[in-house]
């Protein structure tokens, strides 16, 4: 076990630092390194390398291949993910930022992981602090306008799995029967946005659409505000921000893969509800100083 690791070094180290000093004697162009390899490039004594080589293998952020050591799948996933999010939040962080100036209410990008979404990024002004969110954050995928964009537009094996996991209520609003979520995801397939209407947050409604071409969604664009206390005012503005948030998503997808099928088969700019075109054209130079992190 790692928490057995005898330190012998004048300043102590975590386990964390530790496992990333074994890690990090990967770097460069030898894909393979032998025990005596990696003691040498890490500094970490001989009886805990050996020992943190091989919880590393059973976890698979490393493969052993006799008596040497390389990165393992684990690693090659995760690091494409990273650079998946990384590509992905730099080509929306300008059209969020369009669509927030739009529409004055705060932006997310969220992913699907499991049976929650996890937001990558959010774009909000002094109106932010009325909506409980954060990047990084999670929330159920079955309560929230971009899990419904998610799950309609997905893997089938994915809503599947948010039922398994149960649909708990955090407002007396949540769907907590498949029927009515099924039948709701459906209403999201047939319209191309998804609505929260005070599902994951008591005064917060949401409008969601999926980031996608003519395949599965990869992320969702949402736009959340507080609750209008007229309900036919609360519906008049899921009109209004429903074809904003469609466009914006439209426009991420092209700025990620080019036009496509979707691209092919889309209005002439002018005739796209949302973002006017000039506006569009300033945002792809915006694209050039955005950075991840």
């Amino acid at each position: 076990m790692l928490d057995q690791v005898m330190e012998t070094d004048p300043v102590p180290l975590s386990l964390l630092e530790k496992a990333a000093r074994v890690l990090g004697a990967f770097e460069g162009p030898q894909p393979r390194l032998s025990l005596t390899e990696v003691v040498r490039r890490s500094g970490i004594p001989r009886s805990s390398a050996h020992r943190i080589l091989d919880q590393l293998v059973g976890l698979r952020w490393l493969d052993r291949e006799g008596r040497d050591y390389r990165m393992g799948m684990r690693m090659l996933e995760l690091g494409a993910l990273a650079s998946h999010h990384n590509r992905l939040r730099r080509a929306a962080l300008p059209l969020l930022h369009a669509l927030h100036e739009r529409t004055g209410q705060v932006v997310h990008l969220s992913v699907l992981d499991g049976a929650e979404v996890v937001c990558l990024e959010r774009i909000g002004g002094a109106e932010a602090a009325g909506v409980p969110s954060r990047v990084g954050g999670r929330l159920p995928a079955h309560c929230t306008a971009s899990g419904k964009a998610l799950l309609a537009f997905g893997d089938p094996g994915a809503l599947e799995h948010v039922l398994a996991q149960g649909l708990r209520p955090r407002t007396a609003h949540t769907l907590t029967r498949p029927a009515a979520l099924r039948a709701e995801l459906a209403a999201v397939r047939e319209h191309g946005v998804a609505h929260d209407r005070e599902e994951s947050f008591r005064g917060i409604s949401c409008v969601a659409a999926p980031l996608r071409g003519a395949g599965r969604a990869v992320a969702a664009i949402s736009v959340s505000a507080p609750s209008p206390t007229d309900s036919h005012q609360g519906e008049r503005e899921h009109a209004r921000l429903g074809p904003l948030v469609l466009a914006c998503a439209r426009s991420v997808w092209r700025e990620l893969y080019g036009p496509g099928r979707a691209g092919r088969s889309a209005p002439p700019p002018d005739q796209r509800p949302g973002v006017p075109e000039e506006t569009m054209d300033n945002m792809m130079g915006w694209l050039r100083f955005s950075e991840w992190m």
